[in-house]
């Protein structure tokens, strides 16, 4: 079996290869694109991933969940290859190990795969991913770790059947934009309906990529947008606000695969929430942003690929001494106790806690059309931030290639809050970032935007 894995190996390096040397000798000039996608979808009940509330595993389903895979090839064959899937985030156990594979499989390097979650709170758990904020029993964890094994096996395929239907496209890129987000740290939301004015900063965008045939129909929409999928908060599968908007523009566009994204939406909320009709009216809202734009006029994007991709350490504090974290245990309730024991177990037991994480920061240029990707979860101020030095039409994305903590600004590290001191509790961090992060992630932003030839605009 193992010889015949290899031998199969061989055989899609060659027709791979061969493929490309085919569309170099054949003078190919434009773009050429394959998508694929796959349901994900627990066939069991599973523990949800997002929330710490849930007191049961899942129970039943509003909508499937999916993974998506599209892979754009320039006039020179480079590839690039985006990959969508309907959960709550990706560790980074599994992303390297996913493409490591792909990479081994299909010669994507770490710079040509951006690997975004929807951040949906209505999908399953995965191994490594937040285990300390469920009651989980070992029947559960079992589950969980065949559900990600056999999702680590749908990735490839997905990837390798977008590979075989490669043809040629157009592909195009504009924004459009939609206000059903809320900044969550500077608004009330048991008081949202009774506000006439909404306080701090949030992202309206909406960013629209467009894959069509030669014939201009469209075989691909790949759209973001920067909001938390936190509007249902029930027991059934589903990819929330942005799966309702994938599913709308897959009967408005027929034969067309809809992948969503998503931005930098760390203390963004759609508000009001929590009920089946508001996930509806949201994800309609937001298929009819990208209908405008589709219905308006967008910028065709020249056949032409740049991607690069690297991974900065980021600083954390020091982690509280036991002294401290049997106050905190002793104090605190939820995953805020369950964080304090657990570190106090890992101290025990000799462990040596890290000072700092390799963060993945990734750019690409479809034409002149820059791509930001972030790993974690980005507040909003990163994707203004970005636009202020690489243009109002710039897409970024966080939630890619890994997610491990909240991305805060300096500014919300001092004010403390979730999102900028106890989130880290409920990853399993050991201690929240250093101030230094935030100029870390917009330096290495602007190096690699020079080094795909973006130019770089001085505030």
């Amino acid at each position: 079996m193992k010889r015949l894995l290899t031998y199969t190996g061989i055989i899609i390096q060659i027709f791979l290869i061969s493929g490309k040397a085919a569309a170099q000798e054949s003078g190919q000039s434009g773009w050429r694109a394959g998508i694929a996608k796959a349901i994900i979808t627990p066939d069991q009940s599973m523990w949800m991933a997002g929330f710490a509330h849930r007191t049961s595993p899942s129970d039943g389903k509003l909508h499937d969940l999916w993974a998506k895979a599209l892979v754009l090839e320039d006039a020179s064959g480079k590839q690039a290859l985006l990959i969508t899937t309907d959960l709550s985030g990706i560790p980074k156990s599994i992303s390297d190990s996913i493409r490591n594979r792909l990479e081994r499989r299909f010669n994507f390097s770490r710079s040509q795969i951006i690997f975004n979650t929807t951040h949906t709170h209505s999908g399953p758990v995965l191994v490594d991913a937040l285990w300390d904020l469920y009651p989980l029993d070992d029947t559960q964890k079992q589950r969980i770790i065949l559900y990600t094994k056999k999702f680590e096996l749908q990735i490839e395929a997905i990837v390798r059947k977008a590979l075989s239907s490669m043809k040629p496209v157009n592909i195009s890129s504009e924004n459009g934009i939609t206000r059903f987000a809320v900044n969550r740290r500077n608004n009330i939301e048991n008081q949202i309906d009774a506000q006439t004015d909404l306080k701090g900063p949030s992202d309206y965008a909406v960013p629209v990529v467009s894959v069509s045939d030669q014939k201009g129909k469209i075989i691909a929409l790949a759209f973001g947008y920067a909001c938390h999928n936190t509007v249902l908060h029930g027991y059934e599968w589903s990819g929330d606000y942005a799966g309702y908007a994938q599913i709308a523009l897959e009967k408005s566009h027929p034969g067309a695969t809809a992948l969503f994204f998503q931005g930098c939406g760390g203390n963004q909320n759609a508000l009001p929430r929590k009920s089946i009709p508001l996930a509806k009216q949201y994800g309609e809202e937001l298929a009819l942003a990208v209908n405008a734009v589709l219905e308006g006029k967008m910028k065709k994007l020249e056949p032409k690929l740049q991607t690069a991709y690297s991974e900065i350490s980021l600083e954390l504090e020091s982690a509280p001494t036991k002294e401290e974290l049997a106050q905190i245990a002793s104090k605190e309730s939820g995953y805020i106790k369950n964080w304090a024991l657990n570190m106090i177990k890992r101290s025990n037991q000799g462990e040596a806690f890290i000072r700092n994480y390799p963060y993945p920061v990734q750019l690409w240029r479809l034409g002149d059309q820059a791509i930001v990707a972030l790993g974690g979860e980005p507040v909003v101020d990163y994707a203004i931030n970005f636009k202020k030095f690489l243009g109002s039409d710039l897409f970024v994305m966080g939630y890619s290639n890994d997610v491990m903590a909240y991305i805060p600004t300096a500014a919300i590290l001092r004010e403390g809050g979730y999102e900028g001191h106890t989130s880290q509790m409920a990853f399993g961090m050991p201690a929240k970032w250093k101030e230094s992060i935030e100029p870390a992630i917009i330096n290495e932003v602007k190096k690699l935007a020079i080094q795909t030839g973006i130019n770089v605009k001085s505030k």
